[in-house]
């Protein structure tokens, strides 16, 4: 039964979607990691790098589970994280196609997108938890939108560069 799943995802191009959509999302998580330790730790000092991979658990469960977790939160943290990337990645491959058919250029997609996903996540942030900040702060706003720039952007050019072999 699998292999039967496998042997049709390969003839209707779904598996090629998938593996450019997760390989983009898992560029882009490095890139906003990467802007997180420059902006968020070593301009901003807002934490220190070491609490970036476990910043996913707080905005999830709470501060206090973070804590609760110790050693265990930035275990979780990459995961979350890693596994929100690679889903993003995937959305925006699904779609790539069609905004490609119609011109869209992958740069100005990723705008777009990293505003949807950055509305998406933090209103459902705020919906599960009350450990967030300020998200009408407009510093909050800004910065939010600018890591996620540093996300999609990398994330739409390797899905697009994937998806045109």
């Amino acid at each position: 039964m699998a292999l039967q799943v496998l042997r049709s995802l390969r003839r209707n191009r779904v598996r090629p979607t998938l593996v450019a959509g997760i390989t983009g999302g898992l560029a882009g998580g490095v890139c906003i990691w990467i802007y997180e330790a420059v902006v968020w730790v070593g301009v901003q000092h807002m934490m220190p790098l070491g609490g970036i991979p476990a910043n996913a658990v707080g905005l999830v469960f709470g501060k206090g589970a973070q804590a609760a977790l110790g050693p265990l939160a930035p275990v979780l943290g990459t995961g979350i994280h890693f596994t929100f990337a690679a889903l993003w990645g995937v959305g925006f491959a699904l779609v790539w196609p069609s905004l490609r058919r119609r011109g869209v250029e992958a740069t100005l997609a990723a705008l777009a997108w990293a505003i949807l996903a950055w509305v998406t996540m933090h209103v459902a942030i705020a919906l599960v938890s009350t450990s967030h900040l300020d998200y009408l702060d407009p510093n909050v706003v800004i910065g939010g939108f600018m890591s996620h720039f540093v996300f999609t952007i990398p994330m739409a050019l390797v899905v697009q560069r994937r998806m045109a072999r």
